[in-house]
């Protein structure tokens, strides 16, 4: 658990998928629905200013009876996300975020974004760093032997 985070990004790979703040929220949601994602972040420029997710849509725009394809994102976005730093751990992470009820997560390196990565992503690495543990100890059990 004491790995940085941007070994998990390696992983799933660095692609950042943005709008910009002055797309309308129909736009965006068919941007997420074409790329199967429940979130986009919201930029201007380089800079990140929001994050915009399908529980966005939910609340802020059907709840609120917003018109979507006249609503700019801009509008109904959670402005200034919590962003993750790229040197991290994985259990400082949890730590940080434990009680809060973020399903996607901006990482930042040196001040600039280099990916995102969901709670999921997170729950993956984790349950395949306890598989190779639980293999590791299945064969010390095994043979006795713990170079393995």
């Amino acid at each position: 658990m004491n790995a940085p985070i941007s070994t998990i990004l390696e992983k799933k790979g660095e692609e950042i998928f943005s709008v910009a703040s002055n797309v309308t929220v129909s736009e965006a949601v068919q941007e997420m629905n074409k790329r199967r994602t429940g979130d986009v972040l919201v930029m201007d420029g380089d800079k990140l200013v929001g994050i915009f997710t399908e529980r966005d849509v939910l609340v802020r725009v059907v709840g609120a009876n917003r018109d979507p394809r006249s609503t700019p994102i801009a509008h109904v976005m959670t402005r200034d996300p919590v962003t993750i730093d790229a040197a991290s751990t994985v259990e400082e992470v949890m730590d940080q975020h434990t009680g809060r009820h973020f399903r996607h997560l901006p990482v930042m390196d040196h001040g600039r974004l280099i990916g995102v990565l969901s709670v999921r992503d997170i729950m993956r690495y984790i349950a395949d760093c306890n598989s190779v543990k639980a293999e590791r100890l299945e064969e010390f059990i095994e043979t006795g032997r713990n170079d393995i």
